[in-house]
This record gives C-alpha cells, sequence and structure tokens, in this order.
C-alpha cells in the first residue's frame, strides 16, 4: 500500500513538471521585477510569498492541463512520449483531479491578497486552462502562452500597490514577446513531430525566417525594458542588468543558428539567465538607494 502511494505521489510530481524547475524559473522572473519596481526594491512579504507559490503553483497547474490537452499528441512525440499521461502511467481523470487540486490550493493563497487580484486571479485561470488547446487553432500559441505567463506582471502591482501602473502594461508586453521568443525556441525541437501530427506552432508560421523574427523582438524586449527602466526611473545597475540580457540575446542567436534541435533547447533554457539578469540589474539598483 505505501509502495503504491509513494508511486502515485512521484508520477503526481512529474506530471506536475516539479522535477524541471526551468518552467517556474522562467515563470518567477517577470514576477519579481514587477514586484520590485511596484515597491521601490521593498516588496510587502505577504504578497512576495503568495506570488511566489502562485507562480510554482499555476506553472504546476498549467503542466498538468497541458498534458491532459495533448495526452492524444504526446506519444507522438519523442520529447514528450515517456510523460505520465502519454506514457500510461497517470489517467486522463487523475490529471484532472491534480489540476483541480492545484488551482483550489492557488486561489486559497490569493484570497489572501486585495479584491483587485482576486478578480485577476480569475483571468490568470482561465489562461492557463485555455492556453494548451490553442495549438489546435491558432499558428500563435506561442503568443498566448506568453499572455498567461506575463499575467503574473498585472498581478504583481495590483498585489502590491491595489493598481496597475503604465508602467506595468509595457513591462507585460516585453514579457508577452518574451515568452513567444523563448518557447518558439522550444517548438523548434518539436517542429518535424508537430508537423506530421498536425499542431500548430510559430516555429511552424515563421519557417526560414525563425531566426530572423525572433531576432526582431529580441531587440523590441531590451527597448521596451529600456523603456520600463525610464518609467520607473532606475538607475545604471538596471541598465547593466540588460546589457548583460543583451548579449545573452546574442548567444542565444548563435545557438539556434543551424536550428539544431539540442542547441534550440539549450537557447530556451539559457533564457532563465536573461529572466535573472534583468533581476539581478533591478536588485543592486534598489538595494543602493
Amino acid at each position: 500500500m505505501m509502495d503504491r502511494a509513494m508511486d502515485r505521489i512521484q508520477q503526481y510530481w512529474l506530471l506536475a513538471r516539479f522535477d524541471k524547475p526551468i518552467g517556474i524559473l522562467i515563470l518567477l522572473w517577470p514576477a519579481l521585477w514587477a514586484l520590485w519596481v511596484a515597491s521601490d526594491g521593498k516588496p510587502d512579504l505577504l504578497v512576495l510569498t503568495v506570488i511566489c507559490l502562485g507562480v510554482v503553483l499555476m506553472r504546476a497547474a498549467g503542466c498538468v492541463i497541458n498534458d491532459y490537452a495533448d495526452r492524444d499528441f504526446d506519444p507522438h512525440v519523442e520529447r514528450t512520449k515517456q510523460r505520465p499521461i502519454a506514457a500510461g502511467k497517470v489517467t486522463p481523470k487523475e490529471a484532472l483531479i491534480v489540476f483541480v487540486v492545484l488551482c483550489l490550493v492557488s486561489f486559497g493563497l490569493v484570497f489572501l491578497l486585495n479584491i483587485y487580484t482576486i478578480m485577476l486571479s480569475f483571468i490568470a485561470a482561465f489562461l492557463a486552462a485555455s492556453y494548451p488547446f490553442m495549438k489546435r487553432y491558432t499558428q500563435l500559441p506561442q503568443a498566448y502562452l506568453g499572455i498567461a505567463f506575463g499575467w503574473a506582471v498585472p498581478m504583481s502591482f495590483s498585489a502590491q500597490i491595489n493598481s496597475i501602473p503604465p508602467v506595468a502594461w509595457v513591462m507585460y508586453l516585453a514579457v508577452v514577446l518574451w515568452a513567444l521568443v523563448y518557447d518558439t525556441m522550444y517548438a523548434m525541437v518539436d517542429k518535424d513531430d508537430d508537423l506530421k501530427i498536425g499542431v500548430k506552432s510559430t516555429a511552424i508560421l515563421f519557417g526560414a525566417y525563425d531566426r530572423h523574427i525572433m531576432g526582431g523582438l529580441q531587440i523590441i524586449i531590451l527597448g521596451l525594458l529600456i523603456m520600463v527602466g525610464q518609467m520607473a526611473q532606475v538607475n545604471w545597475p538596471y541598465y547593466g542588468g540588460i546589457l548583460v540580457a543583451a548579449g545573452l540575446s546574442i548567444y542565444q542567436q548563435k545557438l539556434i543558428f543551424h536550428r539544431e534541435k539540442a542547441l534550440c533547447f539549450k537557447a530556451f533554457l539559457n533564457s532563465n539567465w536573461f529572466g535573472l539578469a534583468v533581476f539581478i540589474g533591478l536588485l543592486i539598483d534598489y538595494w543602493l538607494r
């Protein structure tokens, strides 16, 4: 009995992708950017705790509902065929139960915050639950992912200051485009399999111009982040972080140049350092004040 219980817990852990924290980190950095700007570098401890835990739980919930939605596709994709549902180790019904539990715990945390943030959390839940189905209907599921992932930005501002100022929306746009870029790199790994099974993605839509489009978007993202700095009236450490992020963007372009799957995935993973560079710039900036 104990062995079976431990096996179920392990499978649910894998289903929620807790063994792969890269997704948590990429989602967490924009939330921390927003909290630091909104609070002038001194976020409320309760807000910081709720937002961080909420990011972890909603990312997990997103992974679970994604695997449920893709349960007929994943067995045919090399990278995903060993996922718990695809491998038959977790049933679709179990996955839905895990998803509901994760969402309920997340909602419980959000109810510790102000009413504005609580209302925004319903939008966040809808975006997270609907994203996995977008790849059936649009060529831009990666953009929708950005809209969903980026929603942590307005939620962080609302939780900290009970409003969403213009700087938050500029940051939100930067995060949406950033997710579009790094998730396109991720989609480049599955491009051949996606073409066979009919799944849509920006990696397919952009075709031979994928590197060029992503390069243009990376320039726009950096420009938007510079605009955020001007609106938030930050100092040189933040712009130093942006400079490091620009160098990482160039490195990512080098990695995807020949569109080799392993290197495209490495470029996706490298996006974590982009997010960290921007946050460290903010952290040092406000610390020196």
